[in-house]
């Protein structure tokens, strides 16, 4: 396991504090879990690029080069890399370093938002808005360069489940992002999820990608608000523990999975660590041998 404490508004909200409240919490107890600290990825220039629309990108950058270098390492030896944010915009760090490593992987993304504005489109500029555009080719050049400007994108978009995201019909701004994802990408919002139960999205999921190589992504605002809200974001009408139990662990025990990724925790929500240790004790259920 590596920290990644990496906030992408630039401030040190919360989020870049995630690994420290987990590590608290008991995460580095876990079985298999082996802490080696965290890398050199945080955004401390709260500015917006005026020509890519990315907060701090030189900062994302050094961020995006300290993870792949560790998950090229990692992924390369015995163990399966685990990195734990801090926010989404650790994801191309993951794929560039998988890349670096050989491993074309696809992702099953389990997260409230789908991540895939761009500079020109995101509200924020944070790029955690754009992870997943990011991956599928659309960021800036020097982003890109990390992994090889003209090659294809870190991850084929038909080889990518957004799990999770909000219904269109909640939200006009839910409704406007999800326009922007590529109609190759399966989209499975939480209340089909809840509709449906979690093993059947996820076994759906694990066919997609069959024995092929996998990763798995959590954003914890995938939980509904109400019950869960320690994120940056927090939305109504998402996935109670047990519908995230059901879709996530199968995925998690998934024979082609490479790797994991949890993002989004945000301690200054949680000021008696209860949210935190409920995650761990989630990821100690997950993580455990089938």
């Amino acid at each position: 396991m590596a920290g990644a404490p990496i906030d992408s508004s630039g401030r040190d909200r919360g989020e870049a504090m995630a690994p420290a409240a987990l590590r608290v919490a008991g995460i580095d107890a876990i079985p298999g879990v082996d802490d080696r600290g965290d890398l050199g990825a945080r955004i401390s220039d709260p500015a917006r690029e005026s020509r890519t629309g990315v907060i701090g990108l030189a900062d994302l950058v050094r961020s995006t080069e300290a993870i792949a270098a560790w998950v090229a390492e990692t992924a390369a030896g015995p163990d399966r890399p685990l990195v734990v944010g801090g926010d989404c915009s650790l994801l191309p760090g993951v794929f560039a370093g998988l890349r670096r490593a050989g491993i074309e992987a696809g992702l099953w993304m389990v997260d409230g938002h789908p991540d895939a504005y761009d500079g020109t489109t995101s509200p924020t500029g944070e790029a955690a808005d754009m992870d997943l555009t990011f991956l599928l080719g659309g960021g800036p050049a020097q982003l890109a360069q990390l992994w090889g400007g003209d090659d294809p994108p870190l991850v084929d978009p038909g080889r990518v489940a957004v799990l999770g995201h909000r219904p269109a019909d909640s939200d006009p701004e839910v409704a406007r992002e999800l326009e922007f994802v590529p109609s190759d990408v399966t989209l499975v919002a939480a209340s089909a999820i809840v509709a449906r139960g979690g093993g059947e999205v996820a076994a759906e999921s694990a066919a997609l990608l069959g024995d092929s190589p996998a990763w798995l992504h959590l954003d914890l605002d995938a939980l509904d608000g109400e019950l869960f809200p320690a994120v940056s974001y927090p939305q109504p009408h998402g996935l109670d523990w047990e519908a995230l139990a059901e879709l996530v662990t199968p995925l998690a025990r998934a024979p082609g999975l490479v790797g994991m990724s949890v993002a989004d925790l945000e301690p200054e929500r949680d000021p008696d660590g209860a949210h935190a240790r409920r995650v761990v004790a989630f990821l100690a259920d997950v993580l455990a041998p089938g």
